[in-house]
């Protein structure tokens, strides 16, 4: 067993589809299907189920993907540390971002860093919160932007920006010409948001829960900009970023939120205690620069 079959095991692990992972990782089925087997000889365990429509990850397999994912971490780290020492004005920063700022923040923010260091390169990941805590925790990736802040006592912290949230309603809706509206006011509206789970979600559920209301969830996604989209709809009311979802002309009507809580911290974060790639530190250094 390599270190590549279990790079490739993680990837099959998430997808839990032979078809769907090999063409991910542009490889054939047979050649993916000897990888695992190299895999499941070495723990000796069979690691999946095999059912009709795929396969599914069982409780042997688990065991094995949280060590695969901190294992092929480790390799990288590794890699992208001998790679930058190699050549301090090279490397990789290996970043991991929420979704909801792929559109704005952190293409800007890559676009500067770039000017400064063109040879430094970026491995990215775009996933909600707590994947990402879970990618610094294992060290797939260095450093992360997200919100809300996690543990202080366990990662560091650089505010990016703060954002004002808004209630998104349809553009004909009774409170779309308000210049301000209170979070229950909407009370009885349905709501579309996030799933459980995500960073924003627990922000949403504790503005609701400071307002005293429990929403009508009328639907959750995993995407923002399909939340802003089914408002634009005439489905519902959303609580979302202003700002946050760009490129669209969705018809959603953004009336902003009352209450000094009704806000959004994004920043850089990383796991304390764990030593940077040069790569990452120049990064963090050019982000925490005063603008």
């Amino acid at each position: 067993m390599h270190v590549e079959d279990l790079r490739w095991f993680v990837v099959l692990a998430e997808t839990e589809h032979l078809t769907d992972a090999a063409a991910v990782l542009g490889t054939s089925q047979p050649t993916l299907s000897r990888s695992l087997r190299r895999v499941e000889d070495a723990f000796g365990a069979r690691l999946f189920e095999r059912e009709h429509r795929g396969l599914r990850l069982n409780p042997y397999g688990r065991l094995v993907l949280e060590a695969a994912r901190a294992s092929v971490g480790a390799v990288d780290a590794a890699r992208s540390r001998i790679e930058a020492l190699q050549d301090p004005e090279s490397g990789t920063v290996r970043l991991a971002f929420l979704h909801s700022v792929a559109t704005g923040m952190v293409p800007d923010l890559l676009k500067s860093f770039r000017a400064t260091a063109p040879r430094i390169r970026f491995a990215l990941r775009e996933e909600p919160a707590h994947e990402i805590i879970r990618d610094l925790e294992s060290g797939e990736a260095e450093l992360g932007v997200t919100g809300p802040r996690p543990d202080p006592d366990t990662f560091g912290w650089h505010l990016l920006e703060r954002q004002r949230l808004c209630l998104y309603v349809p553009p004909d809706h009774r409170l779309a010409t308000r210049k301000q509206v209170g979070l229950a006011e909407a009370a009885a509206e349905p709501f579309i948001s996030l799933r459980p789970g995500f960073g924003f979600r627990r922000v949403t559920d504790e503005l609701f829960r400071a307002a005293g209301i429990t929403p009508a969830v009328a639907f959750e996604s995993t995407d923002l900009s399909t939340i802003d989209r089914l408002v634009g709809a005439g489905l519902g009311v959303a609580v979302l970023p202003a700002g946050a979802v760009r490129g669209t002309d969705s018809g959603a009507t953004p009336v902003p939120l009352a209450g000094v809580k009704a806000r959004r911290d994004i920043g850089l974060t990383w796991r304390l205690g764990r030593e940077l790639s040069p790569a990452a530190l120049r990064f963090r250094a050019f982000v925490a620069l005063p603008s």
